[in-house]
Parts: structure tokens; sequence; C-alpha cells
């Protein structure tokens, strides 16, 4: 399961790109890669392995760094354009 999430979220990244015709990483791709990561974690915990675990819990620093900093984006974003919901 964790590997199929790991792995749809390439299709969700290419897909997006065609869309627009250049390279982009939508939202999508970070929560993808969150999911698999952690399932594959959890795997990686259950079989005991330390080269797994600790493969897998420095991917997911990764994907929740760069979804804290598509959140702050947004918030700044917002805060240019003058909406007040992004407090």
């Amino acid at each position: 399961m964790g590997q199929t999430l790991f792995s749809a979220r390439f299709l969700v990244q290419w897909l997006a790109s065609e869309r627009v015709r250049q390279s982009i990483v939508p939202t999508a791709f970070w929560w993808l890669s969150l999911a698999g990561g952690a399932t594959l974690l959890a795997y990686a915990v259950w079989r005991r392995d330390p080269v797994f675990i600790i493969g897998q819990a420095s991917g997911l620093l990764v994907y929740i760094r760069n979804l804290m900093l598509i959140r702050q984006t947004g918030r700044t974003t917002a805060l240019a354009a003058g909406d007040g919901s992004a407090a």
C-alpha cells in the first residue's frame, strides 16, 4: 500500500505538468509522498530495519518541510493580496 501511494505521486506530478505544459510539483505530490513514506516507515519499523527506518524518516522530514513551505507561501500570498482569511 505504501509503495502504491508513493508511486502515485509521480503520476500526479506528470499529469499536472502536462496540463500546464511546464514542470510543476503540485501539493498532492507532497501529500502522497507523506502518506506513502509514513506507510513505508511503519513497515520498516515492523521489520526492525534501521537503514530502512532512517531512509524513510529522512524522507518524511523533506515532505513535511515542503508542505510547510507551501502553506507559508499561501499565507504570504493571501496577506499580500489583502485577504484576512490567511491569519
